[in-house]
């Protein structure tokens, strides 16, 4: 099978909505391990840019999961001149039917981790 590349959004799926500062955990983490163990690509897709970017960039080392790319898939350039990331499946609280929930504690809805894997499951990702 192919290595498929997944589009993952920052703030508001990977951790709660806090942006400049670092959200708090959502459940991402182990997920995303378990996409990587099984293969996929992540390329990080976030409007952060800069010191936020790298901070970003970090938590996904600090919580040892490898990102194929940053705000570009590397394989795209040898076929598209576009900005936008190609990824096979994007995963952002921003996008049409995925899965969100809240917190008394949160501001904003924020991915949930636990449904996002059951369709992963289900849709035969994982």
């Amino acid at each position: 099978m192919a290595q498929l590349v997944i589009a993952i959004d920052f703030d508001g799926t990977c951790v709660t909505h806090e942006y400049p500062y670092m959200g708090s955990d959502i459940g991402a983490v182990p997920v995303l391990k378990e996409l990587t163990d099984a293969g996929y690509h992540l390329v990080l897709n976030t409007m952060r840019s800069g010191k936020t970017e790298k901070e970003a960039v970090k938590w996904f080392k600090d919580n040892d999961i490898p990102l194929y790319g940053v705000n570009k898939n590397p394989d795209q350039k040898s076929w598209s001149a576009s900005p936008k990331v190609y990824a096979d499946l994007y995963i952002d609280d921003s996008a049409l039917g995925v899965p969100l929930t809240s917190s008394p504690t949160s501001t904003r809805p924020y991915v949930d981790w636990i449904r996002v894997r059951e369709w992963l499951v289900t849709e035969g990702y994982l």
